[in-house]
């Protein structure tokens, strides 16, 4: 049984709800955390769990740094979020429909008009929702350490044809997100990264989750955050993950942040802050394809356990670092990881 299906065990069990979990059970659940660090050999992880609202457990294992063995902080350790960042976006995306700057299925070509024409229009839901057609990473593209701009970035992929039909495919890729954020942007009048923090990251009190310029330039809002170090498996020990620049796809794939942070974005979706309950139904719906669920929102996994309980959120993969982001509405349960 791996470590999730056993932390559910604790989480939906009958007896080991939070109020009936007590010190035991919550000793019980800090140890399967700890093995799984020990057992993965896993360099330094953060661990934020809500439930009904509450903190319900929330704590680091090992280090942010293997040299100097500083311990890892949820509150205050910053990761790479990698894919959760598309989470972000989508809110961003919501808010952005909810202020008539974009429409759902209104086609990309009338925010970025510039951008080269492919054999079929795409809209801004196909964006999201990953059913525009567009390519995939190559090569080394995953790993790039390039100073690029959103709309600098476009090169790597905009003279690439379609892979398929908008509508008629899915194919997840982090490209989606940078034309997503660069028609966010060019509709809002300002810079993606401003719109974010504007319409986001400060109203849900974001306040440790950060773009990769600013944690370059140091720009932490409180002196107590530290950036986790990255690394990379190396035969049973580990080497510092090679440098890369995620600015590029920051919608997609480059934001950093706290476990705990994490949470609070996973809270206001429970609670749902910020957007209104319809906004939410568009980006928490399933996409379909050829009339079968894609299991993905507009920017959201949407699925189910293998206990049949639903859940949205997302895991992400990206140089020197893993991510987990679940949202269960019924059991008003948020995870981070």
């Amino acid at each position: 049984m791996n470590w999730f299906q056993q932390l559910k065990r604790y989480l939906f069990s009958k007896g080991n709800h939070s109020e009936y979990v007590g010190e035991k059970g919550l000793i019980e659940l800090d140890g399967l955390f700890q093995h799984f660090a020990d057992e993965m050999r896993i360099p330094g992880m953060a661990v934020s769990i809500r439930k009904n609202g509450q903190t319900f457990h929330e704590k680091g294992y090992g280090f942010e740094d293997l040299e100097t063995q500083k311990l890892i902080d949820p509150k205050n350790t910053v990761f790479r979020i990698a894919s959760i960042s598309k989470c972000i976006t989508g809110l961003a995306l919501g808010k952005a429909v909810e202020e008539g700057l974009l429409d759902w299925d209104t086609s990309f070509y009338d925010f970025v008009s510039d951008y080269p024409r492919k054999s079929h229009d795409f809209t801004i839901r196909q964006l999201a929702s990953h059913t525009a057609g567009i390519r995939g990473y190559r090569g080394k593209e995953f790993a790039l350490n390039k100073p690029l701009s959103i709309r600098d970035s476009i090169e790597v992929f905009k003279n690439e044809p379609l892979v398929f039909e908008p509508g008629k495919g899915y194919l997840y890729n982090s490209f989606d997100f940078v034309l997503l954020s660069l028609a966010i942007q060019e509709a809002s009048d300002m810079s993606f990264v401003d719109y974010v923090k504007l319409k986001v990251l400060e109203p849900l009190e974001m306040n440790s989750t950060f773009t990769p310029e600013e944690v370059k330039l140091s720009s932490f809002v409180s002196t107590n955050l530290s950036i986790s170090n990255f690394y990379t498996r190396r035969g049973r020990g580990f080497k510092t993950a090679v440098e890369v620049n995620n600015e590029y796809k920051l919608g997609g794939g480059g934001y950093l942040s706290t476990s705990e942070d994490i949470t609070r974005m996973g809270q206001a979706i429970l609670d749902r802050k910020l957007l209104l309950p319809s906004t939410y139904e568009e980006l928490l719906k399933a996409q379909l394809v050829k009339g079968k669920s894609v299991y993905y929102g507009l920017g959201f996994q949407v699925s189910q356990d293998m206990g049949g309980r639903h859940y949205v959120g997302h895991v992400g993969n990206s140089v020197g670092a893993y991510s987990n982001f679940f949202v269960y509405p019924k059991e008003k349960v948020v995870i981070s990881v």
